[in-house]
């Protein structure tokens, strides 16, 4: 049994991935060559030619090696923290991702993995509440992990374009994670676990990162207009949303079809 609903998560992650992939060809990532126009200053606009533009949640970034860059881009999709690292500091190398791969295939690579892997915590956070991922239930699974994800901590960090400038990336990772941990027990508590003490407990443990706040930079001057970080924010949102609404559906559609299957 436990071999079937891996099975139907695998299936579920390929398909979302793929999807999301087109999704962020669509929006994301003409936003992001629109934003490196406006980089540079100094030294970095001739740079522009070697450099593999970086994608919301499955980026391609060119930071110390091709096999580095691979893993900080599966990383900045479980994090979805400011893509303005991916240029800050990097030295631009010729060729694709990895192993001469394009922007686009390491891109849909990296959406592949990480929709396996969500697709994954999501079935077996399910399992171990006991709230089996049903078609009819699907798109609930997935806006919660939309929210604890990607849009409570967008309040705090929202996606930021190239150019745009961030606080360490180490004090950001950290608030992100934190953020996710404890925005995903209150959910649960606030939606799965009886109780008006579970439910003041879940609104709580929501509300501490915001009430702590996300670290911020001291400049937030940019080259950047303001108006396209905005519209990149409300399309990385989006994408994402439709990523987890789909890997939702489709996490509970595969377990009607593979999991329960005789």
């Amino acid at each position: 049994m436990i071999v079937r609903y891996l099975l139907a998560a695998l299936v579920a992650g390929l398909f979302s991935g793929v999807l999301m992939t087109a999704a962020q060809e669509a929006r994301v990532v003409p936003l992001i060559l629109h934003a490196e126009e406006f980089e540079g200053g100094d030294e970095a606009a001739p740079a522009i030619e070697g450099t593999t533009p970086t994608t919301d949640g499955a980026a391609a970034t060119q930071e110390h090696s091709s096999l580095g860059a691979m893993i900080l881009d599966v990383a900045s999709a479980l994090s979805p923290v400011s893509v303005a690292y991916a240029h800050e500091g990097e030295d631009h190398e010729e060729g694709g991702i990895m192993f001469g791969m394009s922007r686009f295939s390491g891109t849909l690579l990296a959406n592949l993995v990480t929709g396996t892997g969500f697709a994954l915590l999501l079935a077996g956070f399910s399992l171990v509440s006991g709230n089996p991922i049903t078609i009819a239930n699907g798109a609930l699974w997935g806006a919660a992990g939309w929210l604890a994800v990607h849009m409570l901590p967008a309040i705090g960090l929202p996606p930021e374009l190239p150019g745009f400038p961030a606080a360490d990336l180490t004090q950001r990772q950290i608030w992100w994670v934190a953020t996710v941990a404890l925005s995903a027990a209150g959910l649960y508590l606030l939606f799965l676990k009886p109780g008006i003490v579970a439910k003041v407990a879940g609104v709580v443990l929501l509300a501490a990162p915001q009430v702590y706040g996300a670290p911020q930079p001291s400049d937030i001057s940019s080259n950047v207009p303001a108006v396209l970080g905005a519209e990149f924010a409300v399309a990385a949102l989006a994408t994402t949303l439709f990523f987890w609404i789909v890997l939702g559906l489709s996490l509970g559609f595969a377990n009607e079809k593979i999991a329960k299957a005789a």
